[in-house]
């Protein structure tokens, strides 16, 4: 009957009457997917837990990403219980497709909580660290650019991996991401 009690325990300076209402409402959990987490070892609760997003298009109206994301790990915190800290990780494929951290989320914004990577931002050097990181930054690489890169990244599959069935594996992927650009 009296909401703004809330308010003068927190000591919100002379919450006015009439301004809120109190409500039980009921969260429907729908079903959410989480496109991968990455899960430490057994007996590792030292070592976070990654939740990973990738985004390749703009959002639809009216939808929101970053609502769905937080929701997800939040749902997976809930009913899972791990004794691990948690990370949140999204690619993006274009900068473009981020569409901003809602104000609700703001704290996350400087935190090691979430990174955001952006793949057609990324430095050059991360196509030499491995051919794993190149075949994943080939998805945001301008169209331009992308036939000699896909060309280097399957040079570097047919020198740098020895079992047949692994380097056909990647070169497929490779070629899967140019002919999607």
């Amino acid at each position: 009957s009296s909401p703004e009690v809330v308010l003068e325990l927190l000591g919100t300076p002379s919450p006015q009457r009439g301004l809120y209402s109190f409500v039980s409402q009921e969260v429907k959990e729908t079903r959410f997917q989480i496109d991968g987490i990455l899960l430490p070892h057994h007996r590792r609760p030292d070592l976070p837990i990654y939740f990973i997003e990738v985004q390749g298009y703009p959002q639809k109206k009216g939808e929101s990403f970053y609502h769905a994301f937080f929701a997800e790990i939040n749902l997976y915190l809930n009913d899972y219980r791990p004794p691990n800290d948690w990370r949140g990780v999204i690619l993006f494929t274009e900068r473009r497709f981020d569409p901003g951290l809602p104000q609700h989320y703001q704290d996350y914004a400087n935190s090691e909580r979430l990174q955001r990577l952006y793949l057609d931002r990324m430095p050059e050097d991360v196509e030499g660290r491995s051919l794993a990181a190149g075949v994943i930054q080939l998805i945001g690489v301008k169209e331009k650019g992308a036939p000699e890169r896909a060309r280097r990244l399957i040079e570097r599959a047919r020198t740098e991996v020895t079992d047949a069935i692994a380097q056909r594996e990647i070169i497929e992927l490779i070629y899967t991401v140019f002919v999607y650009k």
